[in-house]
């Protein structure tokens, strides 16, 4: 896997800009870790996967990124080529499914 040396990059930290609209000195880290990874899906830099991927570990945030509801095209496909993730795994791509069904219906 692509970030298998995550655990050598100890000092990675997450960019402040990613999370602009919250306070970070009282931030809950592992309520947001949804809008955290998906932040950083959608914007982050190398550091910043390192630094989430240290923080919640890859399983944890492998399972996140297969719970997060929306994402784009692009950030789909980086995910479950990066991650080794099924398509079919992300609820974001199930529930576009349901909801085309539920209009072609």
């Amino acid at each position: 896997m692509f970030f298998d040396d995550y655990r050598q990059h100890k000092n990675a930290t997450v960019r402040p800009s990613l999370l602009w609209e919250y306070e970070l000195a009282d931030f809950n880290w592992d309520e947001m870790r949804n809008i955290v990874i998906q932040r950083v899906i959608e914007r982050g830099r190398l550091d910043d996967f390192y630094a989430v991927i240290n923080l919640y570990g890859i399983e944890k945030f492998k399972d996140t990124i297969k719970d997060i509801p929306v994402m784009n095209k692009k950030d789909i496909a980086f995910v479950c080529i990066v991650f080794g993730l099924k398509i079919e795994q992300l609820k974001c791509y199930t529930q576009k499914q349901l909801h085309q069904q539920h209009w072609i219906s």
